[in-house]
């Protein structure tokens, strides 16, 4: 559980610093015999900051939770 949780927990602090996933991608506007215009798009895919959250709160719980049951050395 104690791998589970430090991922839950790196994964959420990500989660919760980059606020989405952003990407290029180029697209033909304009071709013209051999000339070609093309644009470039940004796109950003948002996620929730409260899915970053839920992350860092449950890796954090299972954390704690294997501590006190004494699975954290498993």
């Amino acid at each position: 559980m104690k791998p589970f949780g430090i991922a839950l927990v790196v994964l959420g602090i990500v989660a919760l610093v980059a606020g989405g996933l952003g990407y290029d991608r180029q697209r033909t506007v304009l071709e013209v015999g051999g000339l070609k215009a093309t644009a470039t798009e940004h796109n950003t895919i948002p996620y929730a900051p409260i899915l970053g959250a839920i992350a860092l709160i449950g890796g954090i719980a299972l954390l704690v939770g294997a501590k006190r049951t004494g699975l954290a050395s498993r």
